[in-house]
């Protein structure tokens, strides 16, 4: 779904301020769904896309479908350019730190004096309370909040594996930004929208701190936890190879027994509900180990396949560059890295009509649209020449 008037959000002019992941996380959502998302970067352009190491891929990932300005914002030109911008947008993206915006004279109360309706989305470390002030990271409330603690071992606290808070943080303020101009349509009136990293960390922990009550009982980090099924684990298979399998309804119990021919187990009744055999894990998981040890991975994933089971390969991330299932749906983008690189990267995990949603703009170059953006907006040519004499823009 790529033609630009059959796109949801079509219309909607979006200027974002912002870096690393949680800020462009919220544009790129936008700006596959239609929006006209233009990135604000400074002269030399957004740092993000200096970073190394495991930040070398944030730029490519989060900023797709979008349009480049390079502004000096602490220069009256360059502040009265991104005003005017600014007063005929729909919606406002930062992340920077509390107040930065504000300095600037780009906080909401100034610009919603001059575009009422203006959306000013915020995306933050934390939302109003003690901690409001305080610079966070997705690492910083994955330590805080509990994720580390569930996602390692009792001793040893780790992050997960991707910036998970850093993507749902920009989500929920997405959610935020939609709810905000649905209630436009009603009252003609913007609102300012702000999420947050730590309490993102806090919904994701809700379900672990209803198992407490529950249970009365302290929670276990995932990698020792007491599982909620029988069967929920990762097998070894005969070419050294392992696949996750798990059998979470009485029903897939039935099936996976039959399917196996594990007569014994079918007929025992005090395995046919979850809870017994939650119970009698002991007992059964040894059985099933040496069972799946005769199968290679592929024979293995074959008749799990068969019986309806949910089963998996355990994947990397490069092995997801071939997927068939992304390959054949449309899952992956081809875009263009800075260095001329061309590559595939996952696209919005959404389908609208049967259709994924496609790529219109590669990976914009520091500043490629500046001189296009000036002149939709008015500006003539006089005048952006002489922005870029005096280094306003690039």
């Amino acid at each position: 779904m790529t033609e630009q008037d059959n796109l949801p959000l079509s219309g909607v002019r979006v200027i974002e301020f912002s870096h690393m992941v949680m800020g462009p996380t919220v544009g790129v959502i936008l700006a596959d769904l239609g929006a006209d998302v233009v990135k604000v970067e400074p002269i030399d352009g957004d740092n993000t896309r200096r970073l190394q190491g495991s930040g070398a891929g944030f730029f490519s990932m989060y900023n797709r479908n979008k349009r480049s300005i390079c502004v000096d914002l602490k220069s009256d030109a360059g502040g009265a350019l991104a005003k005017k911008l600014i007063n005929s947008a729909d919606v406002v993206i930062e992340n920077f730190r509390p107040g930065a915006m504000d300095k600037l004279g780009y906080g909401y109360d100034a610009l919603a004096v001059d575009n009422p309706g203006l959306i000013y989305c915020s995306a933050r470390g934390f939302l109003s309370g003690p901690y409001e002030h305080r610079a966070a990271l997705d690492e910083v409330v994955q330590m805080m909040g509990g994720l580390a603690y569930m996602t390692g071992l009792p001793d040893r606290p780790m992050r997960a594996g991707a910036s998970v808070v850093d993507v749902m943080g920009g989500m929920f303020a997405v959610i935020g930004i939609l709810a905000a101009l649905e209630s436009r349509h009603k009252t003609g009136k913007g609102k300012r929208v702000v999420s947050s990293l730590f309490e993102s960390v806090a919904f994701l922990m809700g379900q672990h701190m209803a198992q407490e009550v529950a249970q009365n009982a302290p929670v276990k980090p995932m990698s020792i936890r007491t599982s909620a099924w029988g069967i929920y684990d990762v097998f070894a298979t005969q070419d050294d190879e392992s696949v996750f399998v798990a059998v979470v309804s009485d029903t897939q119990w039935r099936k996976f027994c039959e399917s196996f021919e594990l007569d014994d187990f079918l007929a025992d009744k005090s395995l046919a509900a979850n809870g017994d055999r939650v119970q009698a894990r002991d007992r059964v998981l040894p059985v099933i180990q040496n069972l799946f040890a005769t199968f290679t991975k592929s024979e293995l994933m074959t008749r799990l396949d068969e019986c309806g089971l949910p089963f998996a390969g355990i994947g990397k991330p490069s092995d997801l560059f071939d997927e068939p299932h992304l390959l054949a749906s449309g899952g992956l983008l081809d875009v263009t890295l800075q260095d001329g690189t061309q590559t595939r990267l996952p696209g919005l995990p959404l389908q609208m009509d049967g259709k994924r949603f496609g790529l219109r703009h590669d990976l914009p170059k520091h500043g490629e649209h500046t001189q296009e953006i000036l002149k939709a907006a008015g500006f003539a040519d006089e005048e952006i020449s002489g922005l870029f004499d005096d280094k306003v823009i690039a």
